[in-house]
């Protein structure tokens, strides 16, 4: 594949088993950067130093709804202003659950992230589960927040509800299995410039593959994506680029590792 390459918008390194492999073997089929997301301080701070040391790598300081505890702000601001962090995620809101975090608190801290991300400046990568209309209600508070809806499982109503708040929708490995033509619905019917590509690896293994998700299978969605549009893998990697580069400009100032 021609450069630019594909983005991988939502990929969780801390998580991956041999990540710097990974990366390699998804360098080598064109995926040529990736966004390092952080679920608390310690995998916040894990993105960032994956970033400063990883070509194409990428930041996200961010805390999961599913902690137990709530987010060091203090840390996040430190993280979110350095140079190779490029948005404020992994953030949102999940359903109710006895197995899950105290489910009161994580409006409050969502609410707090995206304050934080006005004032740095950065945009926001949005989990939800099973609460769609708390998240959608929340984000209507921030008025010019930018962000991603990552890992797209909801239907063309919630899509189109989004896209008016201004964010972009993310594609996983999900949309290539065969229950989930719903979700390549919303491809084919949602503005190709709101359209971004992830992993979420180590999770969200595609249809046809077994084992952990790896980096390199963002090629399968890319591949479903690009027929469901009726573009050219190389066409979709520069559309997905540009898209990708316009909700994180700081991917417009990319360079070789040993530069930075």
């Amino acid at each position: 594949m021609a450069e630019p390459g594909l983005v991988d918008t939502h990929i969780h390194l801390d998580a991956l088993p041999e990540p710097e492999q990974a990366l390699g073997r998804a360098r080598a089929l064109g995926v040529t950067d990736f966004i390092a997301m952080g679920v608390d301080g310690e995998s916040s701070r894990h993105a960032l130093a994956s970033a400063r040391n990883g070509e194409g790598v990428w930041a996200a300081a961010g805390h999961h709804p599913l902690n137990q505890h709530a987010p060091d702000l203090g840390l996040l601001r430190e993280l979110a202003g350095q140079p190779r962090t490029v948005a404020i995620g992994e953030v949102g809101l999940d359903h109710v659950d006895e197995h899950r975090g105290p489910h009161a608190a994580q409006a409050e801290w969502f609410r707090c992230c995206c304050r934080l991300a006005l004032e740095v400046g950065l945009p926001v990568s949005i989990h939800t589960r099973g609460c769609e209309q708390a998240v959608y209600d929340l984000l209507r508070e921030h008025a010019g927040i930018a962000g991603v809806m990552h890992y797209w499982t909801l239907d063309q109503a919630w899509a189109e509800r989004f896209l008016e708040l201004g964010l972009y929708i993310s594609f996983a490995g999900i949309l290539t299995r065969a229950s989930r033509a719903d979700v390549r619905e919303v491809v084919k019917r949602i503005p190709p410039e709101r359209i971004l590509l992830e992993t979420d690896a180590p999770w969200g293994t595609p249809r046809g593959r077994s084992g952990p998700m790896q980096p390199a299978w963002l090629l399968d969605t890319a591949r479903v994506v690009a027929q469901l549009l009726g573009l050219e893998l190389a066409e979709l990697a520069a559309r997905e680029r540009a898209n990708a580069q316009a909700l994180f400009p700081k991917l417009r100032a990319r360079q070789p590792a040993d530069t930075r």
